[in-house]
């Protein structure tokens, strides 16, 4: 019988969140995200997108491929605007801080619990086999 049940891990996993929803990346991205959303730049370019895309819709149910390819290219014109605004290439970092401290833990995880299983059963942490993988590779060898 396992040492842990699933809830606790889940409770470990939600302690966790909270240590993570912490850290100075996390208060970077809310700082940042809190800036977006005052900027008026943005949020006219983000204003004036949103109608575009409306117009695309009603263009593309009418088939008028021409005006369609303008607006589309207006809205990618809009949307580099707003990617060259310093605080949205802040906030675009941030995320990427975020992500990055999410992906590690993640991968922590993961290769701590490969390495436990392997110890456990015995195996080679070097070569990444179980103790029954190399059983199982010493009797075809043996063979």
């Amino acid at each position: 019988m396992g040492k842990y049940k699933k809830t606790e891990i889940i409770d470990k996993a939600r302690e966790l969140a909270k240590m993570i929803s912490e850290t100075e990346e996390v208060e970077y991205f809310k700082k940042a995200e809190a800036k977006i959303n005052e900027n008026q730049k943005v949020a006219q370019k983000i204003k004036q997108i949103k109608a575009l895309q409306k117009q695309a819709v009603n263009l593309q149910n009418y088939g008028k491929v021409n005006m369609l390819q303008k607006v589309e290219e207006k809205i990618e014109e809009l949307q580099k605007e707003i990617d060259e605004i310093p605080v949205v290439q802040e906030f675009k970092d941030s995320q990427v801080e975020v992500n990055d401290l999410l992906q590690m833990v993640t991968h922590t995880i993961a290769n701590t619990v490969t390495n436990e299983i392997i110890k456990s059963t015995e195996g080679d942490l070097l070569s990444g086999k179980t103790g029954s993988q190399l059983k199982n590779e010493q009797r075809i060898i043996s063979k």
